[in-house]
């Protein structure tokens, strides 16, 4: 980004158009109902890792065809992510998540029927392809609901339903299959999906901050209202928005953040307790403790990250290098781990590693809003997502691969961590290097540099 301190650019509005009334309860409520759409969503993808090796022990699978059953979720992420963000514009999100959750419950039925690898298969490509489109368009159904310049602490919390989740399902999920089998952990988690999709029916609805405003007279009164995000029907192609260093910075962040995430939910449980000797119930501690570091820290950063930009702060320095940074880090942290002798500082740097990316997630959907119009938002999103996701695809794969070629599993998890590493290091760099929103939506057709003012006090 130049240096200029702006907040991030937006489309010219026309002085006699009106923006939305900013509808403070109903936004947050539609918050909340995100928030736990989240948790439920991470909960359905943390549960084959929880119950990983009573999978594998009952139905005698190697490491490998674990790897491979955890993978099969990605086939058709990311595809269905990209799919559905170009309907965004012509269907409602209330229809977008309500069909999604719905067949996330749907998803966990075939192995609880047939309990066989291709019934897990199935399940969990199902799943993937309903949860592809998950975390943008709920971003992009939340967008609609706040103006720019108050989307941080939002987004911090949508994006916190993933530390919630894990945070959540990690010790429950954990019990569960102590106690009733692993099978029982699918069962609630379809009940689970099936009872938030019918809230949703009754309860959510799209805000107004992806229309046109009202076209309204100089000089009539009323209440403050927030600025509109765009006007008319400005349009910015694909091939231009994807090619600007933004987009493709945002998307780098995305990518190593993914990795992390991914290795995460496949591996770390199992890397607890069979690599650190944990019991069960001691690496759920963990792990919730390592979502509880990620809650905290999308908490503290995202609103702080608005606040900036409501007082000039270019998104370059207060949202595209944080996130590059914290890639970086986490990379650091993750090649370090496995090599230190004392539990507790492992267990430090294993937090780092593993929470550290997460502020990334919210920081690449700010970013990359910044450089489009909000008509080509929920399809950019897609985009992001799709190409930004690859890594769940990849790396549960590969560590089993590796765990099963290599001398033994700590050099095989050895290795598998310094692959992340070196992906998450990378990522970080483009990053830091490319996302600069301000330079790029100047150069973008139809978008301005202005800076967009900001209402300190929003009504209703």
């Amino acid at each position: 980004m130049p240096s200029q301190p702006s907040p991030p650019p937006a489309l010219d509005a026309p002085a006699d158009l009106a923006a939305p009334v900013f509808d403070r309860r109903r936004a947050w409520l539609v918050t909340a109902l995100i928030v736990t759409f989240m948790i439920v969503n991470f909960a359905d993808k943390s549960v084959l890792g929880l119950a990983a090796d009573p999978i594998m022990d009952e139905l005698g699978i190697s490491h490998s065809a674990y790897g491979l059953i955890s993978s099969s979720y990605s086939i058709l992420f990311s595809l269905s992510g990209l799919v559905v963000g170009f309907f965004s514009a012509r269907v409602s999100s209330r229809v977008l998540l309500f069909v999604m959750c719905l067949v996330w419950g749907l998803a966990q039925l075939p192995v609880l029927i047939v309990t066989a690898v291709p019934a897990l298969v199935v399940g969990r490509v199902l799943l993937g392809a309903a949860e592809g489109p998950a975390t943008p368009m709920s971003m992009h159904a939340l967008y609609k609901w706040f103006p720019v310049g108050r989307r941080g602490l939002p987004s911090a919390l949508q994006i916190s339903g993933a530390a919630l989740g894990t945070l959540i399902a990690a010790p429950v999920v954990t019990w569960l299959i102590t106690q009733f089998g692993w099978r029982s952990a699918f069962a609630a988690l379809a009940v689970t999906s099936l009872v938030w999709s019918a809230v949703w029916w009754f309860v959510g609805r799209d805000g107004p901050y992806d229309q046109p405003a009202a076209r309204v007279p100089a000089r009539t009164g009323g209440p403050v209202r927030e600025p509109a995000e765009t006007e008319g029907p400005v349009r910015v192609p694909y091939r231009r928005l994807l090619l600007s260093g933004t987009v493709i910075g945002s998307v780098a962040s995305a990518f190593g953040a993914s990795w992390a995430m991914a290795l995460s939910q496949a591996w770390l449980p199992s890397y607890l307790k069979n690599e650190l000797t944990m019991s069960p119930g001691t690496a759920a501690a963990v792990l919730s403790a390592v979502s509880a570091l990620s809650f905290v820290l999308l908490l503290a950063l995202s609103p702080a990250v608005d606040r900036l930009t409501r007082r000039g702060v270019p998104l370059r320095r207060s949202g595209g290098v944080p996130q590059g940074l914290a890639v970086a880090c986490a990379g650091v942290a993750m090649a370090v781990f496995p090599f230190i002798g004392p539990l507790p500082v492992r267990l430090a740097l294993i937090a780092v590693a593993f929470a550290v990316h997460s502020i990334a997630f919210p920081l690449h959907y700010m970013t990359a809003a910044a450089v489009v119009p909000a008509s080509q938002r929920g399809a950019l999103f897609g985009i992001v997502a799709a190409t930004g996701t690859l890594p769940g695809l990849l790396a549960p794969s590969l560590t089993g691969r590796l765990l099963d070629t290599a001398p033994s599993a700590g050099a095989g998890y050895a290795q598998s961590f310094a692959l992340a590493a070196v992906v998450m290091i990378t990522c970080g760099a483009v990053a830091v290097c490319c996302i600069r929103p301000a330079r790029d939506a100047a150069r973008l057709g139809g978008l301005r540099g202005r800076p967009e003012p900001v209402s300190p006090d929003p009504v209703r």
